[in-house]
């Protein structure tokens, strides 16, 4: 089940995520989601991943400056 992106900025464009034990689904306001695991991003930041997911702010950002295309098919 995902759960609603808390958006602290209101700027960014992540609106749904959930995280399990070695990966993050992201849903984007394109309703696009990617799966971003362990083997495609590796395990470090997977965990930053999710701890900006649970904060509600900065998962974009991050996303779009060191995660990049490092992604699985949904």
């Amino acid at each position: 089940m995902m759960i609603r992106y808390k958006n602290i900025s209101g700027k960014s464009g992540v609106i749904q995520y959930q995280a399990g034990s070695d990966y993050i689904l992201v849903k984007f306001i394109n309703d696009a989601i990617y799966r971003y695991t362990y083997a495609s991003a590796g395990k470090q930041v997977i965990e930053k991943m999710k701890q900006l997911a649970k904060q509600g702010k900065g998962l974009s950002t991050y996303i779009s400056q060191f995660v990049k295309d490092n992604f699985e098919n949904a």
